[in-house]
């Protein structure tokens, strides 16, 4: 990998390198996400089947689709996207995050193409993407509006891009850093840097400087009683995802 790289943090990798062996325990560091990634793949798979009018019900609907995971970790969205047929390319800075990647899926019988580079590093290749997923990433690199470019210039004609984040709000400190971090510990102290979260308005005008076309926003709500997250048209405040197309 090109450790000149402009968006990759030194210092978010190695948070990330540090937690790697334990992305596919549910009560580990990674809790958080386990519990998180129903509601984001519902609302990564209604997207995509969207875009390229794919019937979630068929066998094997994102046969053809091409995709490719930015700061995949451990595989918990590219081994569901993968199960529905596309051809799954995941990538992550976090060198010691692939291995443990790569075992899991062939331990699932998935087919993964798993490397350990950045994002920057694929689109010095002629390879395209249908659909670029960056989730829970934004919020770790160096340049975020350049980071968007640089998934916008990954996407073929017609591709989507589709980006979760974090809110930059008291609301979301308290979640995220003295909820989360502090109180719960459902991670480590200092995993997230609230100065780093984006909000909606700002995702949108650097997806939008890079020329794609933003679709659509949902918030992603914890409910406490039910102990599960839901997709919320109005609530954005805390965690939220988006859809963008490349014209």
């Amino acid at each position: 990998m090109d450790k000149t790289t402009k968006t990759i943090d030194p210092a978010e990798v190695a948070k990330f390198e540090a937690m790697a062996a334990e992305w596919w325990d549910p009560n580990g560091k990674f809790k958080p996400l386990h519990m998180l990634n129903p509601c984001r793949l519902d609302y990564v798979t209604g997207q995509i089947a969207q875009q390229f009018g794919r019937d979630l019900k068929a066998p094997a609907p994102f046969a053809g689709l091409k995709v490719l995971d930015i700061g995949c970790g451990g595989g918990l969205l590219s081994e569901p996207v993968a199960r529905l047929g596309a051809d799954v390319v995941g990538a992550d800075a976090a060198e010691r995050n692939i291995p443990v990647a790569r075992l899991h899926a062939e331990a699932q019988g998935l087919a993964i193409d798993y490397r350990h580079c950045a994002a920057e590093d694929i689109v010095a290749t002629d390879e395209r993407f249908d659909v670029v997923m960056a989730l829970e990433i934004i919020e770790h690199v160096a340049d975020p509006q350049g980071f968007a470019q640089t998934c916008a210039d990954l996407l073929k004609p017609g591709g989507l891009m589709l980006c979760s984040t974090l809110n930059r709000n008291p609301k979301s400190y308290m979640m995220a850093i003295v909820g989360a971090e502090r109180i719960m510990r459902w991670l480590p102290v200092g995993t997230h840097d609230w100065a780093k979260f984006v909000t909606p308005d700002e995702l949108e005008t650097m997806i939008r400087r890079t020329g794609l076309d933003f679709v659509d926003r949902k918030g992603m709500v914890f409910n406490p009683i039910t102990w599960r997250w839901k997709l919320s048209d109005r609530d954005l405040s805390v965690n939220y995802i988006t859809a963008s197309v490349k014209r």
